[in-house]
């Protein structure tokens, strides 16, 4: 391992580089390990919490905690235990604004757009539930009196005497969208009506929906927005990916990293699959270990993954409440009903909530090329995932969704 000097900042890599060499690493402060990878075909940066990832190469085997890392110095060894260690990849045209993340104190103020049946009720959770960490939320919708009725209907709501606790709902128009620190994505072109009772119902709105999110992706690259790009709207992955992929291509089509960063976007959709899972897991005693060393992992989609158990996984029983959790909206479609409230809560709104609070929660982020949902927090070093030992069997089943996701354009 080689240790520089560059700018301030320390770093170390594998190979050798054209910096001001350092004979060993400082006691305090941060080390940014650099890498190098196509730009765009991973995260470009993350917190590095174990030797094995010290590495360029990036995929679900990354989830996996028994891949053994290389042998690295103590001193290195040790700064990773003390969460000192950051990846930034030196490929990326734009790597040298990664050295420096942005720090940020305070409340966040949240733009949504759309305020449909998701994005309405999600708004509703973040209102009652965001005082402590949301400044206010911003709203828009094109369609007439839509926006005027959330603004006047939620800021009614309130505690008595205590009439700052909750966060204020503020009408914006579509130029102040990416003035904040969150965006959320709930628009949508598409949704099918109740008639719709079985089939992909959420990868039957993807092309309209990918050219009204990307229109919007281009739009945080004019603006050269900083904050989260977050992705409510169905299909939730796929959606991502267009996000980042065409945030990135210059006027020509032609990607050139002038956009997103990837631990920009993220995706929400995971947490209700979770919480469907959980709901099952309560109601037959089969599936009872999910609720204590369950996992979920995948899109909002029919490849999601579930695990019954990371410890004691069985394949048939971890597959069963796959599809149990994969097809709740459709048992809801057949009461007559559109299921959206469980979404925009468990996925929405409470899972945004413990993603800006930096506490581990369920969402998709990128990984390897794909937004791959899984258990992850927010760090001011990027992304990180949880990393467990997986049994061969998950693995397996985690690579073949991957595949799937890297499939769809």
């Amino acid at each position: 391992m080689n240790y520089y000097r560059y700018e301030g900042h320390t770093l170390c890599a594998w190979e050798a580089l054209p910096y001001e060499r350092i004979g060993a690493l400082p006691g305090e402060g941060e080390i940014i390990f650099l890498f190098a990878r196509e730009m765009l075909t991973g995260r470009e940066t993350f917190p590095v919490t174990d030797a094995a990832l010290l590495t360029e190469k990036e995929g679900v085997e990354t989830l996996d905690a028994s891949t053994p890392g290389p042998a690295i110095p103590a001193e290195l060894e040790e700064a990773i235990r003390t969460g000192r260690v950051r990846a930034v990849n030196r490929l990326h045209p734009r790597w040298q604004e990664l050295l420096s993340p942005p720090s940020r104190r305070g409340k966040y103020r949240v733009n949504l757009l759309g305020l449909g049946d998701v994005g309405s009720t999600l708004l509703q959770g973040l209102r009652l539930l965001g005082g402590d960490i949301i400044a206010s939320i911003g709203i828009c919708d094109l369609r007439e009196n839509v926006p005027q009725r959330w603004e006047f209907e939620l800021n009614q709501i309130g505690l008595p005497w205590a009439y700052d606790a909750l966060p204020p709902v503020e009408i914006i128009g579509p130029e102040e969208l990416f003035d904040g620190d969150v965006f959320l994505f709930c628009a949508s072109r598409f949704v099918p009506d109740t008639a719709v009772k079985d089939g992909d119902v959420r990868m039957a709105q993807y092309e309209l929906n990918r050219e009204l999110a990307a229109l919007y992706a281009k739009k945080a690259r004019a603006a050269r927005y900083k904050g989260l790009f977050c992705v409510v709207s169905d299909p939730v992955d796929p959606l991502c990916r267009a996000v980042l992929l065409e945030s990135n291509r210059d006027e020509n089509g032609t990607l050139d990293g002038g956009g997103l960063f990837p631990h920009q976007v993220k995706g929400f959709g995971l947490g209700v699959m979770n919480a469907r899972a959980a709901y099952y897991a309560k109601r037959d005693s089969r599936f009872a270990e999910f609720l204590t060393d369950g996992r979920s992992f995948g899109p909002h989609g029919e490849d999601l993954v579930i695990a019954n158990s990371i410890s004691h996984y069985d394949d048939a029983l971890s597959r069963e409440l796959t599809d149990l959790a994969a097809h709740a909206n459709l048992e809801m479609r057949r009461m007559g009903f559109k299921p959206f409230v469980a979404p925009a809560l468990s996925s929405g709104a409470l899972s945004l909530l413990l993603c800006l609070r930096g506490q581990w929660h369920c969402s998709s982020a990128y990984l390897g090329g794909v937004f791959m949902g899984g258990r992850n927090r927010m760090t001011p070093g990027g992304v990180e995932f949880e990393r467990l030992p997986l049994p061969r069997a998950l693995l397996d089943r985690l690579k073949e969704t991957e595949e799937k996701l890297k499939a769809i354009q």
